[in-house]
């Protein structure tokens, strides 16, 4: 993977149903990190023909990250995937990941997030935390997902976060996407201090695009992260939604729709209403 030592990361826009700014997958040499739905892989494979892929590294294995892998892996017979332990069994059979998005999207399966192969066990490199491969250092960072990793790429200091660092389009407001099933409000906090702790020059976010301005954005989703729990335990999921939306209506109305779409509030508040259920029955 020599490539990728010296090669800038480039933002591959995936115009998720023809809209941009709400899916990118971020090209680092070989390595390609969260290749998005195989619904959009007409936009990504003109890049990765020209130059294959010998990894896809992947933060997490929800549909809108990691759908397209397993279509990928039939086309580039070389490549191989990189995931987190927990969601590793969940490429190599999707039965129960598809079970549960379709409890979320019904007949929009198709049209959102498109076919989703398996992926063979022996082309997946399982991670558990705390490796280096090549120029990459791993950090296991749950909160949005149980089985969530952040990859550092130590010669550019840029790190890439997947959902734990949010949502923010364009200069936008950061937000909390916090949908079923599995939020950890307290493992999401540790998560991000352990993305401080690396000291990365910028953040690069699937939801989108890459952000300088690191301990403004930390900041800002560790307070969003309060304030939607305080929000999802106060009021309904209209009453929430509506503040989410609220939130970022000084946006352009083309940014407005792009975090619609990456992030559906009433998703989030279901999460988040889940998450403080078991918390509950923890207590």
């Amino acid at each position: 993977m020599s490539e990728q030592n010296s090669a800038e990361p480039e933002l591959i826009d995936l115009l998720h149903l023809g809209r941009p700014k709400v899916i990118g997958a971020w090209r680092v040499g070989e390595v390609i990190v969260d290749p998005g739905p195989s619904s959009c892989l007409d936009a990504l494979l003109p890049t990765l023909e020209r130059r294959p892929p010998r990894v896809l590294a992947l933060t997490h294995i929800h549909l809108d990250h990691a759908g397209a892998s397993g279509s990928l892996l039939r086309r580039f017979p070389d490549a191989e995937v990189w995931v987190h332990q927990r969601g590793a069994p969940h490429l190599i059979d999707p039965g129960k990941l598809l079970e549960s998005a379709s409890r979320l999207y019904g007949e929009q399966m198709g049209e959102l997030w498109g076919e989703v192969l398996p992926v063979p066990r022996e082309r997946i490199r399982v991670l558990v935390g705390g490796e280096s491969l090549g120029p990459f250092r791993v950090a296991y960072t749950p909160g949005h997902a149980s089985h969530h990793v952040s990859y550092l790429h130590e010669p550019t200091r840029r790190a890439f976060t997947g959902d734990v660092t949010g949502v923010r389009i364009g200069e936008g407001h950061v937000l909390a996407p916090t949908p079923p099933p599995d939020i950890d409000l307290e493992a999401w906090r540790a998560s991000l201090d352990v993305i401080e702790g690396w000291r990365p020059r910028s953040l690069a976010m699937t939801h989108f695009g890459a952000h300088d301005d690191v301990g403004a954005h930390l900041a800002g989703l560790r307070e969003q992260l309060e304030v939607a729990e305080a929000m999802a335990r106060d009021l309904d999921e209209p009453a929430f939604a509506s503040l989410v939306r609220a939130r970022v209506a000084d946006s352009p109305a083309s940014e407005r729709a792009a975090y619609e779409q990456a992030m559906p509030a009433e998703q989030s508040f279901h999460g988040l209403a889940r998450y403080l259920r078991r918390r509950e029955r923890a207590a």
